[in-house]
């Protein structure tokens, strides 16, 4: 039996989950959690009727996704033996076994002309190493295939990139990809004191930075739509901060609703047809479900605590808010439709708490997977970034820094990000970190930055 076939993935540990086709080389050791990164060898593409530089810019794109997860290392390719790889024919298994690569990626990138529009088509095939095999994936069908091909236009070219990335991490994890999305966030220039916050899109590596507004209003929280082509967020245009849309296709904004108060805290529902959000009034705040189509709201939380941060549960039915109704703000669970529901300490309620532990939770966010909720914890003085079962088990802290806030999911529910300030006084930026927390790093990002949200996949 090969390498790739005889180990068991990490993911599937580190998540309770199992595919079929997660024949992926992550060693893992099932007593600890702990595993080795998996070694890759991702030679350069071949360059057919294009500029070499761009089959290497692809190559390298791909490089640096795969290895900002912390699951694979890159063989260096002063260690590659064999150099005249072709995608149409199987490598030398000898030359890549006595590097120890377990597996080899080969692909390449041509120009292609149809209905006279210019393309550019990028391929792939892997091969397990130790297996002596090729490694077959899963298409849009779910048929299974030899390789992968994309084609996109020239001005998106780096989308190739991440989408052999995506199939090249889902073959060898069974988990969906993540890197062909956008991030949403806050540039932040400006003094301490005088912050210009602007609204800022990019690729999910912090290339193609956009500015949507122009800093002349501070804005805050953005959230995507589940379709990626909407952004909901707050922002103190009109001198009241309010909850806005803006639609990336026309490059427009509105405000949602006629609300005669501050609103702030939005996110979309799971099915994007409506907006969560929260109305302060005299003081007071409480949770709010705007239908995007009719625009009626309808009231979901009338408690005299400060009620807010909601975020929908992916099916939809329930909804996870912080309250300080207890004392102080910890995260609660309520049905969507208002219902009393069963609580995990017992008893009936219309919200249930989950938190229990010493400290101050906020910015909860439901995984796409449904089966965690990620938060802010405020305790010791320190901040941190961790996740909780729906039922309130299992809590785990995953960052501490001196301000670590404002999580978001990955798409596939793998990977967090989040804004961190390291120090007093020191800039914001972006962070990412994994459900083990052993894989943390920074997002680059051309400002000081805050704030983030991620995009489901691209269509």
């Amino acid at each position: 039996m090969s390498k790739v076939k005889s180990i068991i993935t990490a993911l599937a540990f580190m998540l309770g989950v199992f595919s079929p086709l997660a024949h992926a080389q992550l060693e893992v050791n099932i007593a600890t959690g702990v595993f080795e990164p998996t070694p890759i060898a991702i030679p350069d593409f071949e360059a057919r009727g294009v500029d070499p530089e761009i089959a290497f810019q692809i190559s390298q794109i791909v490089r640096d996704d795969l290895e900002s997860t912390g699951l694979f290392v890159l063989t260096p390719p002063s260690a590659f033996i064999q150099k005249d790889l072709n995608i149409e024919v199987a490598p030398r298994f000898a030359d890549w076994k006595i590097i120890q690569s377990d597996a080899l990626v080969i692909g390449s990138v041509e120009r292609v002309v149809r209905d006279g529009t210019e393309l550019f088509r990028g391929s792939l095939r892997m091969w397990d190493v130790y297996g002596e095999e090729l490694m077959r994936f899963e298409d849009e069908s779910g048929a299974l295939v030899s390789g992968r091909r994309f084609l996109t236009k020239p001005e998106d070219l780096r989308r190739i990139a991440h989408k052999i990335s995506d199939a090249i991490y889902s073959r060898l994890t069974g988990e969906t990809g993540y890197f062909d999305t956008r991030i949403v966030y806050i540039s932040e220039t400006g003094p301490k004191l005088e912050r210009n916050k602007r609204l800022a899109i990019m690729d999910s590596d912090g290339a193609n930075v956009q500015y949507l507004t122009s800093g002349r209003y501070t804005v805050l929280t953005p959230r995507f739509s589940p379709e990626a082509q909407q952004i909901t967020y707050m922002s103190y245009e009109g001198g009241t901060p309010r909850v806005y849309l803006y639609d990336l296709q026309r490059g427009r904004q509105e405000v949602l609703g006629d609300f005669q108060s501050m609103t702030f805290a939005p996110r979309f529902s799971s099915d994007g047809r409506e907006v969560l959000l929260t109305q302060a009034v005299s003081g007071n705040s409480d949770i709010h479900i705007m239908d995007l189509r009719t625009r009626e709201s309808r009231q979901l939380t009338t408690h005299p605590a400060i009620d807010t941060s909601p975020s929908m549960s992916p099916d939809g039915r329930e909804v996870v808010f912080n309250s300080d109704r207890g004392g102080s703000p910890q995260l609660y669970i309520m049905n969507t439709d208002g219902s009393p529901r069963m609580c995990p300490s017992g008893g009936r309620d219309i919200a249930c708490r989950i938190t229990f532990g010493s400290g101050r939770y906020s910015t909860p966010v439901w995984s796409p997977r449904g089966d965690l909720i990620a938060f802010t914890k405020q305790t010791g003085g320190r901040f941190h970034i961790g996740v909780i079962g729906t039922d309130g088990a299992g809590e785990r802290l995953l960052t501490e820094s001196y301000l670590d806030e404002g999580p978001d999911w990955s798409p596939n529910g793998r990977v967090i990000t989040f804004f961190r300030e390291s120090r007093p006084g020191a800039a914001p930026g972006l962070w990412s970190v994994d459900l083990t927390g052993r894989s943390l790093r920074r997002l680059a990002t051309p400002t000081d930055a805050s704030d983030p949200a991620w995009s489901p996949l691209l269509p």
